[in-house]
């Protein structure tokens, strides 16, 4: 399958494409000790980078593994590496740390074989059409049973399986609740809802990840005077909801046009909420961020 543009920074070098980096007996591939973050590029400006090169050593230290580089080193090699674009296209940064080798009976991590790589590829900016949200069967696992709060790889398959049992009923993504029944995530992001001029979103538990997006997006609605509240939320709360939007690295900020059977029109709130955050953004590129 063709892909993208793509460039890994490994070992001291950049490559091309998709490098073979994991063997069968490397630890990352057969016992998921692997952490990542994302970035984004687009329009000039990488807003937050420096947050997202910090969380990326926070997750690796929170699955055991050892940091290798400073975060201002990640953001430097970031910066050399979108140098290498053609400068219009939107690009995904993805910094990532994983074990080579494992320690305890080959189970847990050895921290001293951590190794780093950072992988940039050309994706653009999806259309804020919106998309629709099914209730899932599935849900978050609790800190006690899966290391929640690193952005780690051994977390997704529960988010994949979410998505898929949604896209099979015709849907294009999951709203995700927590072990107690509480809404926690959408399958890819965080979820806000706005009901008589306010904006809730459910409270970090512990369960979900505290996504940056979603942290810059409820200081900017607060700095613009918005009524912002995090809370536990239920489902019957967003079918009851005026609208419905979401917030994430990959596209921002997008609204929901359904969920379940109750269908939205991108709201006043949200539209507020993605103005601000391209405003934001913009401002940065003019600073030279």
């Amino acid at each position: 399958m063709a892909q993208d543009r793509t460039l890994t920074f490994v070992d001291g070098e950049w490559l091309e494409g998709n490098p073979a980096l994991f063997g069968p007996r490397t630890h990352g591939f057969w016992m998921a000790s692997s952490v990542f973050d994302g970035a984004r590029w687009f329009e000039g400006v990488a807003p937050d980078l420096d947050r997202h090169c910090e969380r990326v050593n926070r997750s690796a230290t929170g699955l055991g593994l050892q940091p290798t580089l400073e975060a201002s080193e990640i953001a430097r090699l970031t910066h050399e590496g979108l140098g290498k674009f053609d400068g219009d296209t939107a690009v995904y940064i993805r910094p990532m740390y994983w074990a080579e080798s494992g320690g305890y009976m080959g189970v847990s991590a050895d921290p001293a074989s951590t190794r780093f790589l950072l992988c940039l590829y050309e994706a653009p900016m999806i259309p804020a059409t919106g998309f629709s949200l099914a209730l899932s069967p599935f849900r978050r696992p609790t800190p006690e049973t899966m290391p929640t709060l690193a952005k780690a790889g051994c977390l997704y398959p529960n988010n994949a399986r979410a998505i898929m049992e949604a896209r099979a009923r015709g849907f294009d993504n999951a709203l995700v609740r927590d072990v107690v029944g509480n809404i926690a995530e959408t399958g890819t992001s965080n979820v806000f809802m706005a009901r008589d001029g306010a904006v809730f979103t459910p409270v970090p538990n512990g369960s979900f990840l505290n996504g940056i997006t979603r942290q810059r997006v409820i200081a900017l609605l607060r700095e613009d005077g918005a009524e912002v509240v995090e809370k536990s939320l239920t489902h019957a709360d967003f079918l009851e909801a005026d609208e419905v939007f979401s917030t994430g690295n990959h596209s921002k900020v997008v609204p929901v046009t359904r969920v379940d059977e109750r269908e939205y029109q991108p709201g006043p709130l949200y539209q507020r909420a993605r103005e601000l955050y391209w405003r934001f953004a913009r401002a940065r590129a003019g600073a030279g961020n």
